[in-house]
């Protein structure tokens, strides 16, 4: 099973049994670069599928929460080949299979001739990179789709209908469905005209819808069941592991338990 495909099933598997899945995003190396193993693996425990943060100075797309715990991250030397030298050391391996969110200047920094092969080496199942339009993701995409690595496609509530089907024809391993235009980080009541738009996305994708920003309370989620195949919890858990709380018993408590 490839990467990408991985992420699917994983997600397909947490919504047979009835809830959401939980797509459960931290920043590597916040809030200390030495846990980053530990917090990861605490994640991974009780999450289906981990969206791991590469550290950038300019994290548009995301709100204070996340902009406080990536210039911290990068104050502590977090890089993305550190990044994946870690993830390429784990043992035992996660269970749950492994994203890197990252800007695009990070990758190219790196070299996008040499990434995809190193992702793999290092387990990441498939990549979320916000500030890459559609229009330009094809020589990324098809690189690391030759080594079984995905390329998430973002959707908002204003995408038109067209765009709409041409990003759900192309994304790997879920739909990010973004449930409001704006940054991470800010809670959503989930109003009836969200739950209407990721109909629209359900309906036109093949693989697995997950929703995110926002998303932090258990209301939400029990608000989601039904209308999307998992969330994605972000600002919320990087706030749990900043106060130095468990962070299974907050994804769990998202789930209905505990």
């Amino acid at each position: 099973m490839a990467g990408h495909e991985s992420i699917g099933a994983a997600i397909r598997a947490a919504a047979a049994r009835g809830e959401p899945a939980l797509v459960a995003y931290l920043t590597a190396g916040f809030p200390k670069r030495e846990r980053f193993r530990a917090d990861l693996a605490a994640v991974a425990a009780a999450a289906d599928v981990v969206e791991i943060g590469v550290p950038f100075t300019d994290p548009m797309a995301d709100g204070m929460t996340i902009q406080r715990a990536s210039h911290a991250a990068l104050a502590q030397g977090v890089t993305l080949p550190w990044i994946l030298a870690e993830l390429a050391a784990l043992s035992p391996r996660p269970k749950a299979p492994l994203l890197l969110m990252s800007y695009l200047n990070p990758l190219l920094a790196f070299g996008l001739e040499r990434l995809p092969s190193a992702a793999r080496a290092a387990g990441v199942a498939g990549f979320i990179v916000p500030d890459l339009p559609f229009e330009e993701c094809g020589e990324l995409k098809a690189a690391l789709e030759a080594e079984g690595v995905g390329l998430v496609q973002m959707v908002t509530p204003v995408t038109p209908p067209e765009r709409l089907a041409t990003l759900c024809a192309a994304g790997q391993g879920f739909i990010y469905a973004v449930t409001m235009t704006g940054t991470t980080g800010k809670s959503v009541a989930v109003p009836d005209d969200v739950l209407g738009y990721l109909a629209r996305v359900r309906a036109v994708a093949t693989i697995p819808v997950c929703a995110g920003f926002g998303i932090r309370a258990r209301e939400q989620v029990a608000r989601l069941k039904g209308s999307v195949d998992g969330v994605v919890v972000g600002s919320a858990l990087v706030e749990v592991l900043e106060r130095g709380e468990d962070p299974a018993r907050f994804l769990g408590a998202l789930r209905g338990a505990g």
